[in-house]
């Protein structure tokens, strides 16, 4: 601590030699000087700094305008503020979106072969004459006609739902530089045919959203098809084993009978046997045949999604953890762990109840068919005794996660030099 305080002491003493020189300095300097110059000084001082804050003030506002100017294209700045897509002209598929875009590609070629692209004045002359200035703003015209559709056809094929703003900030700027270098002739792109490009944009960026809403539509409808297919699977192969036991029940219970003198308990002990089965096969067909019946399931996986994210789905199988062991064998580094498996006539409708009691907690807002939420698994136990009451047997706040607990102790644990 002392010799902190000296340290400081010797700073401070440094500091005010310095500004005691500085302040001879200026006394030495305007001690020679009289009255009328030290204001002359002043005064040349105060106009310094004035034109030093005008000449901020102009870099500041050619900054302002400059910007301005500038058209944001980054695309990680562009999807860090993209939100959620909406159609600028809704349409029922992909397919209509590419009539309308064949109609609007069409229209652009006509104005651009009739002229009414990129007009400009008609009484130009060079030398005296008008034909030869008629010809020379046609050959600009031309050229600058080129270079629009230059950005408007990078714009088109570089187009990505998120950067269709971008697109067009560009493609405006594109007529603005225009109208700027074909100021002298009256060179512009008629506003038509701008209007037309920006819809062409639009109905682009429409067309690729549209698509891919298709594709993944695609491809939850095949999941859903493989799911009933492996119910359906399951199914046929516990009526095959139902039948096959029921089968043998029934020929000791034949060869019984045929003997004549079977005790009675072995008789009604099969026959009993072979009710139970057949109620077995009977539940078995009623649940093929209901198709809104099965297990909801509340699994998570912290090595893969982190604490307090749980998934809440369905599935028609038999045997419900074969499901569950399907959603971790190759899409996540880790096994899910299984907190919940409730039985439900109607699971497709406490499935949904589950999901909208959650709705404002969905990681996935935009794809509904992604069923995970942030939420712990006790508050999703809450919601299930509230919903399914007495249905709810068993519950598992506690994730074992024993794959990720063993693999994170394996990180901390240092190997053996």
């Amino acid at each position: 601590m002392p010799e902190r305080k000296s340290a400081g002491l010797f700073g401070g003493k440094k500091r005010l030699e310095e500004e005691n020189a500085q302040l001879r300095q200026w006394v030495e300097r305007l001690g020679g000087m009289d009255a009328m110059s030290i204001a002359a000084m002043t005064e040349a001082l105060h106009v310094e700094h004035a034109g030093l804050q005008t000449a901020i003030g102009d870099a500041t506002r050619r900054l302002r305008e400059t910007e301005a100017r500038v058209v944001q294209t980054e695309e990680t700045v562009l999807l860090q503020e993209v939100g959620v897509y909406e159609y600028r002209h809704p349409l029922s598929d992909a397919v209509a979106y590419k009539d309308q875009l064949a109609q609007v590609k069409a229209r652009i070629k006509e104005m651009a072969r009739e002229g009414r692209a990129v007009v400009g004045a008609t009484n130009w002359q060079v030398n005296g004459s008008a034909a030869e200035g008629r010809k020379m703003v046609r050959d600009f015209s031309k050229l600058m006609l080129r270079a629009y559709n230059a950005e408007a056809d990078n714009c088109v094929r570089t187009m990505r739902p998120y950067k269709l703003q971008s697109a067009i900030d560009r493609l405006e700027k594109a007529v603005e530089t225009i109208v700027k270098l074909g100021r002298t002739m009256h060179i512009h792109v008629h506003p038509d045919y701008h209007r037309t490009r920006i819809h062409e944009l639009e109905l682009t960026a429409d067309y690729l959203a549209k698509q891919e809403e298709e594709k993944e539509l695609i491809r939850a409808q095949r999941e859903q098809q493989r799911e009933e297919e492996a119910a359906r699977r399951e199914f046929e192969r516990e009526k095959a084993r139902l039948r096959k036991e029921e089968s043998h029940y029934r020929s000791a219970l034949a060869k019984l009978l045929k003997n004549g003198d079977a005790p009675a308990e072995s008789v009604d002990e099969l026959r009993a046997k072979l009710e139970e089965i057949g109620a077995a096969v009977a539940d078995v067909e009623a649940r093929e045949a209901n198709i809104r019946a099965g297990y909801v399931y509340v699994i998570s996986n912290i090595g893969a999604f982190g604490d307090n994210v749980v998934k809440i789905g369905m599935t028609r199988r038999l045997e419900p953890e074969d499901r569950v062991r399907e959603l971790g064998d190759a899409s996540v580094p880790f096994r899910f762990d299984t907190h919940a498996l409730i039985f439900s006539e109607d699971a497709v409708g406490l499935e949904a109840r589950l999901h909208a009691e959650l709705s404002d907690r969905r990681l996935n807002k935009v794809n509904l068919r992604r069923e995970f939420f942030h939420a712990t698994p006790a508050e999703v136990r809450d919601l299930l005794q509230k919903i399914a009451g007495q249905h709810l047997l068993e519950y598992r706040d506690t994730a074992e996660a024993l794959e990720w607990r063993q693999s994170v102790g394996a990180i901390q644990t240092p190997l053996p030099t």
